[in-house]
């Protein structure tokens, strides 16, 4: 191209127009632009898609009725979406108890949710009190306990309500595909999974009253009461020992999402060593009432040495 012949380009009116329009993708003709072709994807390489939200069927039937209790302990940033989940589904009562709270939880809960029943507990007593004075409060045939801490979605808790709706007496979290390996989890998951093992339900794995969501029957409340429930792992274990039928229905990954609090970190923490006790009065309590140990009888270490050295 000769420089005489781009010095009258340039002195055209539209040349300038035409140029900008170039550089901004917005002329109608764009056979003379080079268009980047996208990466070729790698051999072997996944496609990952963003997860979907699950809507819930907005014509949910149930042939019993159904109640949840929340526990709330300074909740006041969170117990607005975990009240707002729990009002998608067709709950007869909503029971949020107030377990030592000093923030604006209650604030909260009067001004946004007015169907909701509140107890309020001045001193805190832990979730899992909050839990068995909550079940008190209410006669339905299936209860859901979720904490003040967690919003989760409503389509994560239907599972439990459908479960017990059709029989099972409790309704577990399938902790398991969200656990470490053995070597990596803490002292409390291998507590839950060695308590199911002493049960004979090594198919529960770590799943355990412990965690939420969960749901029980009205059967299971009814047999056991509700007082029972301040001891998580010793209801469980009364649970099926009582030949109620227990299950992990549903997973929910709780672990992620759990609030870090000063008394829940680090190894040996408060929260820990208070569950680690909890499951050490709960095989108390099944070695009581079976009169036995489940495992079978200790073998000595005359048997032990006999057993080594016929190998």
């Amino acid at each position: 191209m000769s420089r005489q012949y781009r010095r009258g380009k340039r002195e055209e009116p539209s040349w300038g127009i035409r140029r900008v329009q170039r550089k901004r993708g917005t002329t109608t003709s764009m056979h003379s632009r080079r268009v980047r072709k996208p990466t070729p994807r790698a051999k072997g390489m996944t496609e990952v898609t963003p997860p979907v939200e699950r809507e819930v069927p907005g014509d949910i039937v149930l042939q019993g009725t159904a109640a949840a209790v929340v526990s709330a302990c300074n909740e006041e940033s969170t117990i607005d979406r975990v009240l707002g989940e729990l009002e998608k589904l067709p709950f007869t009562d909503i029971i949020v108890v107030l377990n030592g709270c000093t923030d604006g939880t209650r604030s909260t809960v009067a001004k946004h949710h007015p169907s909701v029943t509140l107890v309020n507990v001045p001193d805190r007593l832990g979730h899992d009190v909050g839990r068995a004075v909550g079940a008190r409060m209410t006669q339905a045939d299936i209860v859901l306990f979720v904490d003040g801490d967690l919003p989760i979605p409503a389509s994560d808790l239907l599972p439990f309500l459908h479960a017990v709706d059709q029989g099972t007496d409790v309704a577990l979290n399938d902790l398991g595909r969200h656990l470490p390996p053995y070597a990596q989890q803490d002292s409390v998951t291998r507590c839950k999974a060695f308590l199911n093992r002493v049960l004979r339900r090594p198919d529960l794995g770590a799943s355990s009253l412990t965690a939420v969501p969960h749901a029980l029957s009205r059967r299971l409340l009814d047999q056991l009461g509700s007082a029972v429930l301040a001891v998580p792992p010793k209801a469980h274990a009364m649970a099926i020992l009582h030949g109620m039928i227990v299950a992990a229905v549903h997973a929910v990954d709780v672990i992620k999402t759990n609030r870090k609090r000063t008394f829940n970190v680090g190894k040996g923490n408060a929260m820990e060593q208070l569950i680690v006790g909890d499951h050490a009065e709960a095989l108390t309590a099944v070695f009581q009432v079976a009169g036995y140990s489940p495992l079978g009888p200790v073998p000595t270490r005359v048997d032990v040495a006999k057993g080594r050295n016929a190998q």
